[in-house]
């Protein structure tokens, strides 16, 4: 088998776990910058800080989000437009 789909399913592979789609869900409300950061996802969220870090490092890794620095903050944003479409898709139900 080729390797024809392997940066698309390792970007499915990426944004397929719960967590992570809902930390999607979350950014792509485009929320302030005193709003998109780890511990307000953590809050949100309800689950340890460093497995939102983990889920944040795996999405940031692939190139779906991105982070910029507010002061001591680090808000995140999504960058890659594709996940707009599926989330899309999957909350039609």
């Amino acid at each position: 088998m080729r390797n024809e789909f392997k940066d698309e399913s390792d970007f499915l592979k990426a944004i397929a776990h719960p967590v992570r789609l809902k930390i999607i869900d979350l950014l792509l409300l485009e929320l302030p910058v005193e709003v998109c950061s780890v511990n307000t996802l953590q809050q949100k969220l309800d689950i340890p800080q460093p497995t939102i870090s983990q889920h944040l490092q795996i999405l940031k890794s692939h190139g779906i989000i991105e982070g910029s620095k507010s002061g001591v903050q680090v808000c995140y944003r999504v960058v890659d437009k594709r996940v707009v479409k599926i989330l899309g898709i999957l909350k039609k139900k």
